[in-house]
Order: structure tokens, then C-alpha cells, then sequence
């Protein structure tokens, strides 16, 4: 199957299957409201779990900006290169660019509904540059979906998980511990924790957030498109709370 990125695409060489889910799941995307969302949250919060169920809900697209970032680079796009430049020098991408490619990224047809921006803005000069960009499509961000959560809480999920290497089964102390403290289930092997999700990496990590990221949310509040949402609920609770804010 030729690639989508070959500028021309052969679409007589695209399998009918292929062709028609993406017809159809146009067609009953046609009649979605346009949604622009922000995810915001910290590490452990739950987005990575809701971002994918609102991507299908709304065909929405997904915009990942580390992602975006490598992609950009790969395909050598010339805000890739640039990027690229940065990078090499060990600097961080300048806001201008990474907003260049959320602006290339939204010409794409998967992005003709709206979309998803997760972990990005991060502060409130990046949350303005978007707002122009934005407003010079024509567009603005619908809504914004605070993953709110207690720090104590997420010490306990994160702080809790323990992994067998070898094999990659999970325990939480609390929520799924091992029949043996310390020991895999099956093999009788010990049990390691991951080095980020100890309680020192988490509490820099949300030190980081609350320092940066707080900011944001209250430049958005003031827009009046914040959503708290209760994330220390059980998955489907949340997906239901996100579901009624966006509706």
C-alpha cells in the first residue's frame, strides 16, 4: 500500500476495506460539532487513558507535540528542520515553532473536526501563541479538561507500582499486590520499581507542573472553557464527566 505520506497518493492502490472505514467514518463524522480541547493534568492523571476514547467520540485528532516534534524532524518539513537545528544544540524548541506545527498539523483531514492537545500549552506564553494562531484560522479552543488530583493520591498510584522485568506483569501495593510482597506471582522473581515512579522523581515532576502549568489554567479560566474534572474517580466515571463537559 503506498505510503500516505508520498505526496501522491495512489488511491487506487488503497485496499476498498480501508477506503470505505475511512468513508464511513467521515460520514458519521460530518454531522460532529467542530471541539478543540486542551488536556491538562499531571503525570499520572489519567489523560493518557481519556485522550484516545475522545479522539474516537468526537473524530478528533490527536496532537502530541513531542510527537509532532519527531515526525517533523523525520520527514525533514522545513519547521522539522529548524527544530532539528535546535535540538542539535541542545536548545529547547522555541514556542513559535511548536505552534508552526500544531498550524501545518491541522491543514491534515484528520484534524478537519477539531482536536486534542496534550501536554501543550505548558505556560501561558504558549497558551497566547496558540490563541493567535488559532484566531488567525478562524478558530479558538472549545474547551479545557483539568485532570484535578489530589498529589497525594497520585504518590499512591504511582508510588505503588512494582514491575516483574522479565516479563512486564505489573502489581500495585495496594490495588493489585503480588501474593508474596516483593516476588513475581508466577516465577517467584523479585519485583523492581521502575526508576521514575519513585516519590522523589514524582515530586519533582509535579513541582515542574504546578509551577508552570497552574498559570495556565487560570488564564483559561478566565476565558470561561475550564472543566474540573474529579480524576481520582474510576476511568469510566472520568470518561462520563469529560463526555458531559463537552457536550
Amino acid at each position: 500500500m503506498a505510503s500516505a505520506s508520498s505526496s501522491s497518493l495512489n488511491l487506487e492502490d488503497v485496499p476498498s476495506v480501508d477506503l470505505m472505514t475511512e468513508l464511513l467514518r467521515r460520514m458519521k463524522c460530518s454531522s460532529k460539532p467542530d471541539k478543540r480541547v486542551i488536556l491538562v493534568g499531571p503525570p499520572g492523571s489519567g489523560k493518557g487513558t481519556q485522550s484516545p476514547i475522545i479522539k474516537d467520540e468526537y473524530c478528533l485528532c490527536h496532537l502530541a507535540t513531542g510527537d509532532m516534534l519527531r515526525a517533523a524532524v523525520a520527514t525533514k518539513s522545513p519547521l522539522g528542520i529548524k527544530a532539528k537545528e535546535a535540538m542539535d544544540k541542545g536548545e529547547l524548541v522555541s514556542d513559535d515553532l511548536v505552534v508552526g506545527i500544531i498550524d501545518e498539523a491541522l491543514k491534515k483531514p484528520s484534524c478537519q473536526k477539531g482536536f486534542i492537545l496534550d501536554g501543550f500549552p505548558r505556560t501561558v506564553v504558549q497558551a497566547q501563541k496558540l490563541d493567535e494562531m488559532l484566531e488567525n484560522r478562524g478558530a479558538k479552543v472549545d474547551k479545557v479538561l483539568n485532570f484535578a488530583i489530589d498529589d497525594a493520591i497520585l504518590e499512591e498510584r504511582i508510588t505503588g507500582r512494582w514491575i516483574h522485568p522479565s516479563s512486564g506483569r505489573t502489581y500495585h501495593t495496594k490495588f493489585a499486590p503480588p501474593k508474596i510482597p516483593g516476588v513475581d506471582d508466577v516465577t517467584g522473581e523479585p519485583l523492581i520499581q521502575r526508576k521514575d515512579d519513585t516519590a522523589a522523581v514524582l515530586k519533582s515532576r509535579l513541582e515542574a507542573f504546578h509551577k508552570q502549568t497552574e498559570p495556565v489554567i487560570d488564564y483559561y479560566k478566565k476565558k470561561g472553557i475550564v472543566a474540573n474534572l474529579p480524576a481520582e474517580k474510576p476511568p469510566q466515571e472520568v470518561t462520563a464527566d469529560v463526555k458531559k463537559a463537552l457536550s
